[in-house]
């Protein structure tokens, strides 16, 4: 079983007083807690210069991200800004701190409804992470991500059983479609469990999902601000895996 806690919490656009918030967000009864992409910062209006707001990965909120998973005895992951070897364009970047530490870097920037992340941010090298966190095998998305099957699927390859994806999905029309059928449609064509948090409306489209190998909803969440908590099986895993043998049955 691998305990997880999902919260649907907007980052502000100051850093020390959403490092501040960690302690508070972060419970300590979960296995793993996921909060939003670019928690440490949020991006501000669309085509802000975020390098300024860039840290290493053992920068201030790092370091406050590993002490609070430390003190609280899980494994968390959120996002942040880092550093990259342009200083103009610093990499989207999920930070894994607690009893497991990892990073990844988002792979496919958001260059769609009319907005160009890269313009501001650095993609990152084409290397899907997976992480052991209680015994299970989890792989690392972000947010536009989502929209490419591929990565799900190399990630499925190395042998991940949860994909987690922070997000900062932005409000629009059929946004809240798009981010909920995503969500299930990488649950079910991998036979996974999918952890997926986004920060809360109004610019942001919430609908926080946890989804189970079958593709049902073991957990939802609104537009509005919430915490989310499920419990993921390994046996519905196997189950649905006899079940829906997809991956087993695969010709390419």
């Amino acid at each position: 079983m691998l305990s997880v806690t999902v919260v649907q919490e907007a980052s502000g656009l100051d850093p020390a007083a959403n490092r501040a918030r960690l302690r508070e967000l972060v419970p300590s009864d979960s296995d793993l807690v996921v909060l939003p992409e670019a928690f440490a910062r949020d991006f501000g209006e669309a085509g802000s210069d975020v390098s300024p707001f860039a840290e290493p990965q053992d920068g201030p909120f790092g370091t406050e991200l590993a002490k609070v998973a430390a003190e609280h005895n899980t494994t968390v992951v959120a996002g942040m800004f880092e550093t990259s070897e342009d200083p103009a364009r610093p990499y989207n970047t999920l930070l894994v701190r607690g009893a497991t530490t990892a990073s990844y870097r988002k792979i496919h920037l958001y260059d769609s409804f009319g907005y160009q992340e890269s313009g501001s941010l650095h993609a990152g090298p084409l290397t899907p992470v997976v992480v052991d966190i209680a015994g299970f095998r989890v792989g690392l998305m972000t947010c536009y991500d989502l929209r490419f099957p591929e990565l799900g699927r190399a990630l499925v390859d190395q042998g991940s059983e949860v994909l987690v994806v922070p997000s900062a999905w932005v409000a629009g029309p059929r946004k809240v479609e798009h981010w909920r059928t995503l969500v299930r449609a990488r649950a079910i064509e991998n036979t996974v469990f999918v952890v997926a948090a986004g920060q809360p409306g109004p610019r942001y489209t919430g609908h926080s999902m946890v989804i189970d190998p079958r593709g049902d909803v073991l957990a939802g969440a609104g537009d509005g601000p919430d915490v989310l908590r499920a419990t993921l099986d390994r046996g519905v895993l196997e189950e649905a895996r006899v079940t829906n043998p997809s991956l087993a049955n695969r010709r390419l």
